[in-house]
């Protein structure tokens, strides 16, 4: 994938200093390890719990002492362009490669989604990308690492751990950029079933559910997103920047990270009425089936058999 030198997004957080995700943490998942994943809004800060802690920062303030420093790193600050890891004696580049490479890759989902929007009539909301490390907070309750790429409904927002690709690449043989490219895009194709009412309906649906029902319907939820990443998929080809092997890349991780593929690697045997994202086959067909289409019509998973 010919990405560098391209445009990069203004719409990332890097929290990667924030040394655990503080409530004053400062700005700029794939449900794990099965990849791509949406989580509920809720079970964040109360009002109070925020009100209180904003009157701790102040007092302290008051008297001279800054928490942001205090829990960024004992105290102490980073240089410039750069931010303190949780990695004991470590520090991360503020603009390192893998982060120029996400800012890359948002802004050309941005530029796919504001085009199909705009060719609707309508307005497409960015969303933002926080890059984090170990473990942060969300509008949809706390993430870590473990939790994997996710987005956030809440605050419309995409969670990414900076250790992910290289888990991807290590753990489930899915290398290459394109891969990597992928699940990015897969989760901004969560924010776009977001605007487009989907989710929203599919979460006050699946109150009514049973489990089993829930997790059919979520099948659903994640193919139209890999669909919905294939549909940027096209966009990129249309533009020149895919090389050889891309297209194999991103088809490999979709198989990689299906239930099926998973549950065989992690226990030996498969129960189906557990999947909630979708087998290896119907990852990859549906991505293929978005990137040889490019058309959001191609991509209605909720009709007929996926």
């Amino acid at each position: 994938m010919e990405w560098r030198g391209r445009r990069q997004s203004d719409n990332v957080e890097d929290r990667r200093g924030n040394s655990g995700g503080s409530p004053f943490g400062r700005g700029g998942g794939f449900s794990f390890p099965s990849g791509g994943g949406v989580r509920r809004a809720g079970g964040g800060l109360s009002i109070g719990t925020i009100i209180f802690l904003v009157v701790i920062y102040l007092i302290f303030k008051a008297m001279g002492i800054d928490l942001m420093q205090v829990l960024d790193g004992g105290g102490m600050s980073s240089g410039p362009g750069y931010e303190q890891s949780q990695s004991a004696g470590t520090r991360t580049p503020a603009n390192d490669e893998m982060t120029a490479f996400v800012r890359t890759v948002l802004a050309e989902t941005e530029d796919t989604w504001n085009g199909i929007f705009q060719a609707q009539g309508r307005n497409y909301e960015e969303p933002r990308l926080v890059l984090f490390s170990g473990q942060t907070q969300s509008a949809c309750g706390f993430a870590s690492a473990a939790t994997g790429p996710f987005y956030c409904p809440g605050d419309h927002k995409v969670y990414l751990d900076t250790t992910f690709f290289q888990e991807l690449s290590d753990r489930f043989g899915a290398s290459g950029d394109f891969a990597e490219a992928y699940v990015v895009a897969h989760e901004v194709g969560h924010h776009v079933q977001n605007l487009l009412g989907i989710l929203p309906k599919f979460n006050q649906a699946r109150q009514r559910m049973s489990e089993e029902e829930a997790n059919k319907m979520s099948v659903r939820v994640e193919l139209q997103a890999d669909c919905f990443a294939g549909i940027w998929g096209k966009y990129t080809q249309q533009k020149g920047i895919l090389e050889a092997g891309d297209l194999e890349e991103a088809l490999n991780a979709a198989q990689q990270i299906g239930d099926d593929t998973l549950q065989k690697r992690s226990q030996g045997y498969v129960v189906p009425e557990s999947f909630n994202h979708g087998t290896s086959a119907q990852r990859a067909r549906w991505f293929k089936r978005g990137f040889d289409s490019g058309q959001l019509t191609a991509c209605d998973t909720f009709s007929g058999p996926v």
